[in-house]
């Protein structure tokens, strides 16, 4: 199993050391590889797309041609976990700004809900299906207003909901490539796999 970390913005390598750690952990023969061209992005069966700016992120999509590829490849079953502007790209309303994004999930997204970098905070939270809180950290971090279809709550900060997932697809607010806790990446890992 190869997975790919979006090499355009954000916390790329720590996307793919958690990856590997995770990968190491579920005993997942595979690669992580940054994916930065549409021949990298044909290799991998998912693909993560990190925090950062999201209307720079789609526009980056745009420029490398990466844009309708990544939505191609979802569309033929490839998962994605975005964290933080990476799941705004996700998702098929934003509140607000002129975003283009990937449409890919049945959510709506508020951006920099929090406020500023400086209401940056740090939180545990619980996720369905683990069986201890997990420690999450918000950097000027979305809110996902709305869920229907087929999307699914897995957590909440208990007001606001932080972690979706649909299909193959998870959206989570926060970045949890910042703790040495892969429970999220695994998840994402084992997802795949079925």
């Amino acid at each position: 199993m190869n997975i790919g970390v979006l090499g355009i913005q954000g916390a790329v390598s720590e996307h793919v050391e958690a990856t590997k750690r995770a990968m190491a952990e579920l005993g997942i023969d595979g690669e992580t590889i940054v994916v930065k061209r549409l021949e990298q992005l044909e290799t991998v069966s998912g693909l993560i797309i990190p925090g950062g700016e999201s209307t720079t992120i789609s526009s980056m999509l745009r420029r490398t041609g990466l844009f309708e590829a990544v939505r191609r490849r979802a569309e033929q079953g490839m998962g994605i976990m975005g964290t933080c502007a990476g799941a705004i790209m996700l998702a098929k309303k934003v509140l607000e700004g002129n975003v283009e994004t990937l449409g890919l999930m049945d959510i709506a997204v508020s951006r920099n809900a929090y406020g500023r970098q400086v209401d940056s905070f740090e939180a545990d939270v619980e996720v369905a299906g683990f069986d201890r809180k997990f420690h999450a950290v918000f950097i000027r971090a979305p809110v996902i207003t709305e869920v229907w279809g087929r999307a699914k709550v897995l957590a909440t900060d208990g007001r606001n909901i932080i972690m979706v997932e649909q299909g193959n697809h998870l959206a989570l607010t926060f970045h949890p490539e910042l703790t040495g806790d892969t429970r999220i990446h695994g998840r994402f890992l084992n997802n795949l796999k079925n």
